[in-house]
């Protein structure tokens, strides 16, 4: 397999001189003298002309010669090649592509929508130019293959019923999948001589049809969660409550005065409402 070749041509702006001085000196003579010796001065500057070629920044021209790969110009300026060179334009600029949302499955089989952000660029020119056909058309096909494969690997979200919480997910590790989708697609696109300088997640969402249904889990999900952190704290504070009262001797109670105390805090700290204070007059026991 042939690789890159940077080459670099003739001054442009010296062979610009030499064609000037071969057309207008040869007009010129032929017009004073009317020798038709002085035709060929300007048949060589004719055929000179086609043989400029001008590089922008971050532009490159790879150049042929019937079917030969012969190199590539990727310094910006003005030269002269041989004219019966052809030049294929190849942008050296990086580059966004924003791809269509997929439809696909993820680990558990969830159908979600997804799409990417990939910004690219051409490193080699002559893998973009010759190994491919398109090479902007196969960055698109080949980052819609790395997405599908991408989502197929890990589940959308994990919840807490399910035992395994801290595994990576597309919707919570960020920086995880954003390098497996980077190196995935770099894996794909290197044949075709593209740099990978960024890919991540664009959008990312459950397909309409369970959309409302994993949004229900979700809260409900949620809603246990939050339950479970008030019980955890609501014990915590009974059992400070009553070591303290405990401590400083402030009233002695029985195990079942204990109960009951441990109750009606129980539901006031767990309860979702505002508790309504009621005021004993009488004894404890009335």
């Amino acid at each position: 397999m042939k690789e890159e070749k940077i080459i670099t041509p003739a001054n442009g702006y010296l062979i610009l001189f030499i064609f000037f001085i071969m057309l207008i000196g040869g007009i010129a003579a032929l017009i004073a003298t009317e020798k038709g010796i002085f035709i060929i001065s300007i048949i060589v500057a004719i055929f000179i002309a086609p043989g400029f070629i001008m590089v922008q920044p971050n532009n490159s021209r790879v150049l042929l010669l019937f079917g030969k790969y012969v190199g590539t110009i990727n310094r910006n300026g003005f030269y002269w090649a041989n004219p019966f060179y052809s030049k294929k334009k190849v942008s050296l600029r990086a580059r966004n592509f924003d791809s269509e949302r997929l439809k696909v499955n993820d680990k558990l089989g969830n159908p979600i929508m997804i799409s990417t952000i990939l910004v690219w660029r051409v490193q080699d020119t002559y893998k973009a130019a010759f190994d491919v056909d398109n090479y902007e058309n196969f960055v698109r096909v080949q980052t819609d293959a790395a997405v599908r494969k991408l989502a197929s690997m890990y589940p959308y979200d994990n919840f807490a019923d399910e035992g395994h919480a801290e595994d990576i997910t597309l919707r919570s590790s960020v920086n995880e999948v954003s390098e497996a989708l980077e190196k995935e697609i770099h894996e794909r696109l290197s044949i075709a001589g593209i740099e990978v300088l960024e890919a991540r997640i664009g959008y990312l969402a459950y397909a309409q049809e369970i959309a409302n249904a994993m949004l229900k889990r979700q809260q409900a999900t949620a809603i246990v969660a939050a339950r479970h952190k008030i019980v955890e704290g609501a014990v915590s504070m009974v059992e400070m409550a009553l070591e303290e009262l405990g401590k400083k001797n402030i009233v002695d109670l029985d195990e079942e005065r204990k109960a009951a105390m441990v109750s009606n805090l129980m539901v006031i700290l767990c309860g979702d409402k505002d508790a309504s204070p009621v005021l004993n007059t009488g004894t404890l026991n009335q």
